[in-house]
């Protein structure tokens, strides 16, 4: 099948060992691939099919892809051609600084960008992940994450470059409690990759330790905000395992900071710093006019370094927004704000758009979240924001996981909780009211879905 050259394939499937197949098939054969999981809903594909506009579309699923295109394979066409011997010549590779594959990220407007790592990007995370995280061959990774989701990325290709396993725990098996702690035991997993949020629902297992799991050995946290209460938790369960903290941007290739989190470490911190920067990358602060802050004070995360994608397909708007050139290098703009201590290790402030005002206080909606996560009784706690008809926030809501307790009532149990959030945060980061839930709602890669909730917070 010919295609035109370096255009990308888009590959739709689930955690199974023919997608991975098709995405390394893809890159011998000197095409990008763009991944996209089964549970995405088609709206999403029909827009990532029309920014890309793919030389083809690989169906890995069962069922049949209502998408209109030149080129679609279904899962039978791929398997038949998987059974043809044949070779590539490795100057077709994908190299350099050509695009080797394509994450779509959902946009502050609701529509996806396609954020373009290339192989020289890749080459410098993987170096990164050989050298800084005490990983040896023959290790046993945990796959949870969608392919879609670049965390993925911290399983898979450090396990294919070093001779190591990879075990998948799709999400039939991650969202029934009782197949997933029956299927754990039985991985040998030495090395665990997850966002917090899923290691968080682990910990409600009680068998879930160093005695029921003895080759665990590793974790190494990515994608959303690690609180010190789950680590601490962690290494009470596996007191003898290395934890991770990491973080990085999509658009910076999966992640560019790391630290092992240490006794001393949450000792001196209340929030867990996000890591030492790879040594080939930059951190610079800056504040909202892009004027580098001083040592110790807050401001938006830069990143410079090889790891930097090189623009979202298609879409010149959005990345002259976000990759700019600063100090007369090229640089990303995270939205998000951070410090960094005297020596150089980054902590993590916040998103700038999760940033709110109320009653005149400027309130980080993340700085509530690591208040209540503090709390004794909160097994999981996040904050939505209500607006009025004019937009201005007249309230925060605390959605709540609560640990067992003997609280006659939600009322008392919301009024112990403020009492004890008095004691260490300021009046106006309490929030006003809290909702009492099993669980709280993740997305499909595995993150708590914050968006959904103020969707349903403020749906009038």
């Amino acid at each position: 099948m010919e295609l035109p050259q370096h255009a990308p394939i888009l590959i739709f499937g689930g955690q199974d060992f023919n997608v991975l197949v098709t995405f390394l098939a893809s890159v011998k054969s000197g095409h990008a691939y763009i991944p996209v999981d089964i549970h995405s809903p088609l709206s999403r594909i029909q827009i990532i099919n029309e920014i890309a506009t793919p030389a083809a579309i690989i169906n890995l699923s069962d069922s049949k892809l209502n998408i209109t295109a030149d080129r679609v394979l279904d899962k039978a066409e791929i398997l038949a051609l998987m059974a043809q011997k044949g070779q590539i010549s490795p100057e077709n590779f994908v190299h350099d600084e050509e695009t080797f594959y394509i994450i779509f990220t959902s946009g502050t407007t609701g529509k996806p960008k396609g954020v373009q790592i290339s192989a020289n990007n890749l080459q410098s995370f993987l170096t990164w992940m050989q050298t800084d995280f005490n990983l040896e061959e023959g290790e046993n990774f945990l796959a949870q994450a969608p392919y879609s989701f670049d965390l993925s990325v911290m399983s898979l290709y450090p396990s294919l470059t070093t001779g190591s396993k990879l075990s998948v725990l799709p999400p039939e098996v991650t969202n029934n409690f009782k197949e997933l702690f029956t299927r754990l035991p039985k991985l040998a997993l030495s090395t665990w990759v997850s966002t917090p949020s899923f290691m968080e629902i682990c910990l409600l297992q009680p068998t879930f330790n160093a005695q029921n799991l003895p080759s665990l050995k590793h974790f190494i946290f990515c994608g959303e905000e690690l609180t010190k209460k789950t680590a601490q938790e962690l290494k009470t369960r596996f007191p003898t395992s290395h934890i991770f903290n990491t973080y990085g941007p999509t658009e910076a290739t999966v992640a560019v900071s790391q630290v092992e989190l240490s006794q001393q470490i949450f000792d001196q911190y209340t929030r867990l710093p996000i890591g030492y920067v790879k040594d080939d990358c930059q951190v610079v602060l800056v504040d909202e006019d892009l004027n580098e802050v001083q040592p110790g004070q807050q401001g938006e995360i830069l990143i410079q370094g090889p790891g930097l994608s090189k623009c979202y397909l298609n879409n010149p708007e959005k990345t002259n927004q976000a990759f700019i050139v600063f100090q007369g290098k090229r640089a990303y703009r995270t939205g998000d704000l951070g410090s960094m201590t005297d020596d150089g290790l980054l902590l993590y402030r916040g998103r700038v758009d999760f940033q709110v005002k109320m009653h005149g206080f400027r309130i980080e909606l993340e700085d509530v979240d690591h208040h209540l996560n503090r709390v004794k009784l909160i097994s999981q706690a996040i904050t939505i924001p209500k607006y009025d008809k004019n937009k201005k926030v007249t309230q925060l809501i605390a959605y709540v996981v609560v640990k067992e307790n003997d609280y006659p009532s939600n009322l008392a149990l919301a009024k112990a909780i403020k009492e004890e959030m008095a004691t260490f945060t300021m009046e106006y980061m309490i929030p006003q009211r809290f909702v009492f839930v099993d669980s709280l709602p993740l997305s499909v890669n595995g993150k708590i879905d914050r968006k959904k909730l103020i969707a349903e917070v403020n749906h009038d």
